[in-house]
Order: C-alpha cells, then structure tokens, then sequence
C-alpha cells in the first residue's frame, strides 16, 4: 500500500473526479459546479459554532445549487438535521445501491 492511499468508508462516495476534456471549452466551468465533497446537503448551527456542541439547538439546512449552499429550511435539533442530509432518496433503505 502507497504512503497516500487512503480508502474511505464505504458509505461514503468516491472522491475521484473525471478527466477534464481539453477540447471542451465549457470545462473549467464545469469544475467549478461540481459540488464539494461533504455532499450535496449540509447543516449548519443557527447561532454559529461547532456541529457536536449543543445537540437540541436549532440548525439550518442548506443544499449545493451548482454555485453555492442556500439555505432551505430548518430542523428543531442535530438528530433531525443529520436525518435530512442523508435523506436523498426516501425509496431507497440504507445499504442499497
């Protein structure tokens, strides 16, 4: 094993990117849109500070646009903020793919 291979969770998506096409002249732009590896969906404390520290404060939630997070609501405690980050797909049940 290389010095820095270091495989992630498997829960987790990959971190690879694609190849940039040389020949596109949209890929630069393309790179910047792609949303950052945390995911798609993040949530934030109402009132700042870390995400472990008081787990019944209020959090914000906010979602990747292509260009920035905005926020989409809220959730009432930590429980409820992490329940709607992993919550891309209700039809789909935990460790299936």
């Amino acid at each position: 094993m290389g010095k820095h291979r270091r495989p992630g969770p498997p829960n987790q998506p990959s971190r690879a990117v694609p190849a940039v096409d040389p020949a596109d002249p949209l890929a630069a732009y393309e790179k910047r849109r792609r949303a950052p590896l945390d995911g798609a969906r993040r949530h934030r404390p109402l009132h700042g500070g870390a995400r472990h520290l008081h787990p019944h404060a209020a959090r914000v939630l906010e979602e990747w646009t292509g260009f920035a997070y905005e926020p989409v609501g809220t959730a009432p405690d930590l429980a409820a903020a992490q329940e709607w980050v992993v919550e891309l797909d209700p039809g789909v049940t935990e460790g299936e793919e």
